[in-house]
């Protein structure tokens, strides 16, 4: 056993071994390709030009999504990938305050919200609004309380289903295209970012991912729909034979 070896097996009590071990897999892999990029990055700071604003969820990690290099996005992730309006009082405000700093500090050219499908937010919701005596968020939990934020995209998604019948995969999916499109609005509430778009030095976008199927859509401002990016490159990657 190496010296290594024994050192990071004192340690895994301290961090998952999953997490040694990719931090090992970093080392002598990326880091050990781009620590130009890192010394430029601790010397002078970050300076990226997007941020994007992303679900949680461990499935759809944006660096990944997007092959981003370090310093290249300023990444906020919350519970379904929303915004809430513009309210500053005593409370936390974690999204907002992320915001604040992007815009007023890092001075971010793009603002993208990213939503997913299979969001398991956007469906507890959907699934409550639809049936509250199946499985009740309460009201004063914290996420029962922030998924409150959907509740204009449920009211645009239109008519689910017939009652006492599941909630379908189409419904959602309409719900959480509709949720980003409310983050957008919901993003234009605070008065440095509504300035800084009119004056057209910031830009606002909104995209959703497929997990399965690695599609991704962006939001057309002109006409409210979103359309596939890449999508005839995304069909000729599927359409190879895996084995």
């Amino acid at each position: 056993m190496t010296s290594d070896q024994i050192q990071d097996g004192a340690q895994n009590k301290a961090l998952p071994v999953r997490l040694v071990s990719g931090y090992r897999n970093f080392l002598s892999g990326r880091f050990e390709s781009e620590q130009g990029r890192y010394r430029e990055l601790a010397e002078s700071g970050q300076s990226p030009k997007i941020m994007l604003i992303g679900c949680c969820d461990s499935r759809v990690a944006p660096e990944v999504i997007f092959d981003a290099s370090p310093g290249e996005i300023f990444v906020v992730r919350n519970v379904a990938n929303l915004v809430p309006p513009y309210g500053p009082d005593g409370d936390y405000h974690g999204t907002s305050a992320a915001l604040e700093f992007a815009v007023m500090g890092l001075r971010v050219e793009h603002i993208v919200v990213m939503g997913h499908a299979k969001c398991g937010g956007v469906r507890a919701y959907a699934e409550n609004e639809a049936d509250p005596y199946s499985r009740p968020l309460s009201p004063g939990d914290f996420i029962g309380k922030w998924v409150k934020l959907l509740q204009p995209a449920w009211e645009r998604a239109g008519e689910p289903v017939s009652e006492g019948e599941p909630v379908p995969e189409e419904f959602v999916e309409r719900m959480a295209l509709e949720a980003i499109k409310q983050s957008l609005a919901n993003l234009r509430t605070f008065p440095c970012v509504k300035i800084l778009e009119e004056r057209g030095r910031l830009n606002l976008h909104g995209a959703y991912f497929g997990v399965m199927d690695g599609r991704l859509l962006a939001l057309n401002a002109q006409t409210s729909q979103f359309e596939p990016v890449a999508g005839d490159l995304r069909d000729q990657v599927l359409a190879q034979p895996r084995f």
